[in-house]
């Protein structure tokens, strides 16, 4: 694998640990309220055990694609990369909010195509 398809899917998988905290961790605080517009504390206090449950899926990608580089399993990389395509690409339309498609997909994507272009 190339350095910069190497550096792309750490960028990911850092990407998706750092969600993992904002949902496990600091749902309730400003900085995620802010990140992911939510509404307001009452709602974050009423989503947060739904939040912290999608971070720890976040925390099993990050891991993956983490695994996947330290072993050099392709395999894993390329299908968890295509999983997170989808999910930023569902994510964005399910809520109306592009902004999760140029932070999840996006990186995603170019991850995707540097492993696939230059493995």
């Amino acid at each position: 694998m190339t350095i910069l398809a190497t550096v792309l899917v750490a960028f990911v998988a850092f990407e998706h640990f750092y969600f993992l905290v904002l949902e496990m961790f600091l749902w309730t605080t400003p900085k995620a309220i802010k990140a992911f517009g939510l509404e307001s504390v009452d709602f974050a206090e009423k989503t947060k055990v739904l939040a912290a449950n999608q971070g720890l899926y976040n925390g099993f990608l990050a891991a993956g694609l983490v695994y996947g580089l330290v072993f050099n399993n392709s395999s894993m990389i390329l299908f968890l990369l295509s999983c997170i395509v989808v999910a930023g690409i569902y994510g964005a339309y399910s809520t109306k909010k592009i902004k999760l498609f140029y932070f999840q997909s996006v990186p995603a994507i170019l991850a995707l195509l540097s492993f696939l272009l230059f493995y």
